[in-house]
């Protein structure tokens, strides 16, 4: 029996292989991979699937970018002046929050342009989860998106209903119109 991360591989290789309408709003071109959280080891184990289902040119034939941001938050405060203060006083931290947000969003956007991203790439996002609790993805998706031609794939760990999302089941969620994509094709991440 195949897994959820291999059920939700067989997804996307349906969709990415669909035709690409080049008109579309930035915010229709967004595609959340849902999928429970508990698979994430299991997903980046997989996410080569997801690379050769893009690029593969007998299927989509698209370009394939992918992004992690697990370490971000990292570099990001490796790079800040008072960092040593944040430790002693993480409240301190706060009101800096929006300027990881934007360094954040920062590198997606560079690791694309770098990587000669255009209107039929993929640019993959992984390590959304490691984002929580200091910026939220909905904050982060319209930044990043605005800036691409092509298509945002994030991988997703969390759920949805309907086109509300929720990051790692934790939090409230938020109404996007990604399009979403989940191992059974029916809005569930089960």
């Amino acid at each position: 029996m195949a897994s959820r991360v291999d059920a939700l591989a067989d997804a996307y290789t349906r969709h990415v292989g669909l035709p690409w309408d080049r008109g579309l709003a930035p915010p229709q071109r967004v595609w959340f991979a849902v999928y429970p959280k508990d698979e994430e080891r299991r997903l980046r184990y997989k996410v080569e699937a997801f690379q050769l289902a893009t690029t593969d040119p007998k299927g989509a034939g698209k370009k394939w970018v992918l992004v992690d941001l697990t370490d971000s938050f990292a570099r990001w405060l490796d790079g800040e002046k008072y960092r040593e203060s944040y430790f002693k006083n993480p409240k301190m931290m706060a009101p800096k929050l929006p300027r990881f947000l934007d360094f954040a969003a920062g590198e997606v956007v560079a690791a694309a342009e770098a990587q000669g991203a255009d209107e039929d790439t993929v640019v993959a996002v992984l390590g959304v989860a490691s984002l929580f609790g200091f910026v939220q993805v909905s904050d982060l998706v319209p930044r990043v998106v605005s800036r691409l031609t092509g298509r945002l794939l994030v991988f997703f760990p969390g759920s949805r209903e309907g086109n509300v999302y929720k990051l790692l089941d934790a939090r409230e969620g938020w109404n996007y119109l990604a399009t979403p994509i989940t191992a059974f094709d029916d809005g569930s991440a089960p």
